[in-house]
């Protein structure tokens, strides 16, 4: 991604997790990062990696808002040790690296779709224990898994996006997972699951979620 992307082997329960970090790029006068970004990609048995153009583009709008990104491969892809546990083992490895790429300071967590749906998971655990500054969630997989809820008092540090046409999670789902909550989310006009054409407007969104109130 960037000039400083460094690539890390981190220990899982089922051997070793793959994982790349990309270093934040400071603002004029900023003397370190803001904190450090876990984001989680898409369904491994569907092709999902850490090279996700959706996953790099939550990357890439962390790096820039000040956050150090740090992205990794679900069991069983790329580098990483052992099979696809349909999340269960996933959200374990999620705090794994947690533990071990982001042990302390200001915490960030994201995902996409099936990511999403562990992130929930991984938030859930980590509430209360962790200070967690930012949620963004996107093309979250409400209608495939159980989503878990968002504590009340993160809703207004979470970002939901999700696209109006899209056809892998109907939008339909987002809302039923998110009515009961009052949890907001941003729907992207025409956009589908992947933000085919439409990965800039993702960016800005959750760059603008990332500064608000920075």
């Amino acid at each position: 991604m960037n000039s400083q992307t460094e690539r890390l082997t981190l220990t899982g329960a089922v051997g070793a997790i793959e994982a790349v970090r990309d270093a934040a790029v400071l603002s004029e006068g900023a003397a370190a990062p803001r904190g450090i970004a876990v984001i989680a990609h898409p369904h491994p048995l569907f092709g999902g990696t850490m090279d996700n153009k959706v996953v790099q583009t939550l990357a890439r709008a962390f790096v820039h808002s000040g956050w150090t990104a740090v992205r990794f491969n679900f069991r069983g892809v790329g580098g990483s040790a052992g099979t696809h546990d349909e999340g269960r083992g996933e959200a374990e490895d999620f705090l794994e690296v947690v533990r071990q790429a982001a042990p302390e300071g200001p915490l960030a967590l994201a995902g996409f779709s099936f990511g999403a749906f562990v992130t929930s998971h991984a938030l859930a655990s980590l509430w209360g224990e962790r200070a967690i500054e930012r949620v963004v969630l996107v093309g979250t997989a409400a209608s495939r898994f159980t989503v878990a809820p968002v504590p009340p008092e993160a809703h207004e540090r979470t970002l939901v996006v999700h696209g109006e046409q899209d056809d892998t999670v109907p939008l339909a789902a987002v809302m039923d997972w998110a009515r009961p909550q009052i949890l907001p989310v941003t729907v992207v006009p025409g956009g589908g699951h992947f933000f085919h054409g439409q990965l800039p407007l993702l960016k800005n969104l959750v760059t603008r979620h990332l500064l608000a109130g920075a």
